[in-house]
């Protein structure tokens, strides 16, 4: 492996958190005798343009310094190479790194657990992969959004005031006076098809999404398995009181809620957004697979960490 690693930076990362966290991540590898260069983007697109660039080049890791965005765009091009992604967790929600045990908002313990990770090989973990070879193809590292927690992510990316997460609270209020019961059509492993009216469907390689919601809370990142959440047709008032359980994962219980595993599974529902990382995927219907091994993270065993059952 070359010694000389790549930064991939999102400056504007966590309110601007992801320019200051740059340079203790990149000294800190520095120290551990890694030679480091920065990449920067105008905008998302050269972003990836120019990280692809770096992975053909034959970086010897990719290291994303940003929040789950970030780490979203620099998946689109490790995933499936035999390069290394690294995690500098500055953002606002933070949940890749979360579900692999890596240090949040600390650039100086993210770079040092980096480089350490570097020394040993890191690990191999799972990806979700949605509409491969189609329009929506995309991979993701976490959970693939849909029903109301996706309309909760289209009213606050619509909503220029107030900033930061808060604006996703008054969203979520917004969408539960709104809410009414989606009709789903679900097939998994291209066999078993589900007609059902539900809140959501979230669909985990990882445990959480939202910063720190442990919607798929018991996925594991290296079974080859996908974790899909139902959760059922709940009233409102029967959502608000499910709807705290998700940051302990305790709302797996709910009679309301009910768990597959699957390789692959398609979505369909009227009107519903897929959102994959947070980011936006496109309208339902959409496919995800699971896809075994796709990337190799610096980060510690699973065993204690999140992403372990």
């Amino acid at each position: 492996m070359t010694s000389e690693i790549t930064l991939f930076v999102n400056p504007t990362a966590g309110r601007g958190r992801g320019a200051h966290a740059a340079q203790p991540a990149a000294r800190a590898l520095r120290d551990a005798g890694f030679s480091v260069r920065t990449v920067l983007g105008h905008d998302a697109d050269d972003a990836l343009r120019r990280a692809r660039e770096a992975v053909e080049g034959g970086t010897g890791a990719l290291v994303a310094v940003g929040g789950d965005g970030m780490v979203s765009l620099a998946l689109q091009a490790v995933a499936g190479t035999d390069t290394p992604l690294g995690v500098i967790a500055v953002g606002t929600g933070n949940d890749f790194a979360r579900c692999l045990g890596l240090p949040v908002r600390d650039p100086a313990a993210a770079g040092r657990a980096t480089a350490d990770a570097l020394k040993g090989g890191g690990r191999t973990v799972d990806l979700g992969r949605t509409g491969p070879g189609q329009a929506d193809d995309r991979w993701f590292g976490t959970v693939l959004a849909s029903g109301f927690d996706s309309r909760v992510n289209d009213r606050g990316n619509r909503m220029r005031l107030p900033a930061g997460r808060f604006k996703y609270d008054l969203a979520i209020l917004a969408e539960l006076a709104a809410f009414r019961p989606i009709p789903y059509r679900i097939v998994l492993d291209d066999t078993t098809e589900l007609e059902i009216e539900a809140t959501l469907v979230a669909v985990g390689n990882g445990t959480s999404y939202g910063g720190g919601m442990r919607i798929c809370a018991g996925a594991a990142m290296d079974d080859g398995l996908l974790d899909v959440t139902v959760v059922g047709d709940c009233g409102r008032a029967e959502l608000i009181k499910v709807f705290p359980r998700v940051y302990k994962g305790t709302h797996l219980d709910h009679p309301k809620v009910t768990v597959h595993r699957v390789r692959s599974i398609t979505l369909d529902a009227p009107g519903i957004t897929g959102y994959a990382d947070g980011e936006p995927v496109g309208p339902l219907p959409l496919t995800a697979r699971c896809v075994p091994a796709a990337l190799r993270v610096l980060a510690p065993p699973a065993h204690g960490t999140e992403a372990g059952r």
